[in-house]
């Protein structure tokens, strides 16, 4: 009788567990190595720039808040994203992110886009009353980031782990981060990010 080399494999838990395992490692390699040596996934677009010491904090309030749990910030390559939202996404503009904040949850409109496309003054008014500007929105308020001040006790710290990563911080950059935020408030601070996405690539 001719053994059945499936059947063994089927009824054996450990050894079906570890072939699913070789075979999924294997097809993530295929798919994720060759992403590693491309310019376009690694190198940063044209006119891109690192965060600034304002905007770094911005990043971090932005986090701190949860607004990753409403807003994505990355555009599908669909005609109906690109005609709301403009360009789609690209690598080359998140190569200096850490972590990646693309998110995929939308209970508010995707954010890869949003910088100057209102004004501070709309900020503002939207994150101090979000109806005040939009009627049918759902969003919280934040009225607490117009009093909170910066004083810029880690700022510098936080460009240093990114220059580690690779982001292209001076020595004059991290230097001056401290004075560049001390003082701020908060809200000051995440208007910065706010107007900073999308904006390198035309």
């Amino acid at each position: 009788m001719q053994k059945n080399h499936h059947e063994k494999v089927e009824k054996s838990v450990g050894l079906l567990g570890i072939l699913t395992i070789v075979a999924i490692s294997f097809g993530t390699l295929v798919q994720i190595t060759p992403l590693m040596f491309m310019d376009e996934t690694t190198q940063p677009i044209d006119g891109l720039k690192p965060y600034t010491a304002l905007q770094m904090e911005g990043r971090d309030i932005f986090i701190r808040e949860g607004c990753t749990n409403c807003h994505s910030q990355m555009i599908r390559p669909f005609r109906a994203e690109v005609e709301r939202y403009g360009h789609y996404s690209v690598a080359g503009e998140s190569v200096w992110e850490h972590p990646f904040l693309w998110g995929s949850k939308r209970t508010g409109p995707d954010l890869a886009r949003v910088g100057e496309r209102y004004s501070d003054d709309w900020h503002h008014a939207h994150l101090m009353d979000p109806r005040s500007v939009v009627p049918q929105s759902n969003m919280p308020a934040y009225p607490w980031l117009d009093k909170n001040v910066l004083d810029g006790k880690y700022t510098a710290r936080k460009l240093e782990i990114f220059r580690g990563f690779g982001v292209p911080y001076t020595d004059e950059d991290i230097a001056g981060a401290a004075d560049a935020v001390k003082g701020k408030t908060e809200m000051e601070a995440l208007i910065a990010y706010l107007q900073s996405l999308g904006t390198a690539l035309k």
